[in-house]
């Protein structure tokens, strides 16, 4: 199993798709894919799974012994967020 944090956004949108053409199953994806752009991005790609950030740390306790890689994409990318905390986190 491969985990894709910031699966839904452009470049992890991306990168699940060239995992899915290389055969690289399953893809599980830590996103937030709402109504917005994001939830497009991954509506033409294969995953078993998405996963919230809060729930990713539960997600890897109970599942972790089949993963086999983390690929970690997951920011905020807005140039205008101004709290600290929240980038953070």
């Amino acid at each position: 199993m491969i985990v894709i944090t910031g699966g839904a956004g452009f470049i992890g949108s991306n990168l699940t798709a060239a995992l899915a053409e290389r055969g690289a199953e399953p893809v599980v994806v830590c996103d937030r894919p709402g109504g917005d752009d994001k939830g497009r991005n991954l509506a033409k790609h294969e995953i078993a799974e998405t996963v919230t950030p809060e729930a990713l740390p539960g997600f890897l306790e109970a599942r972790g012994a089949a993963v086999e890689a983390i690929f970690h994409m997951g920011a905020i990318s807005s140039t205008t967020e101004t709290d600290a905390d929240l980038m953070m986190t």
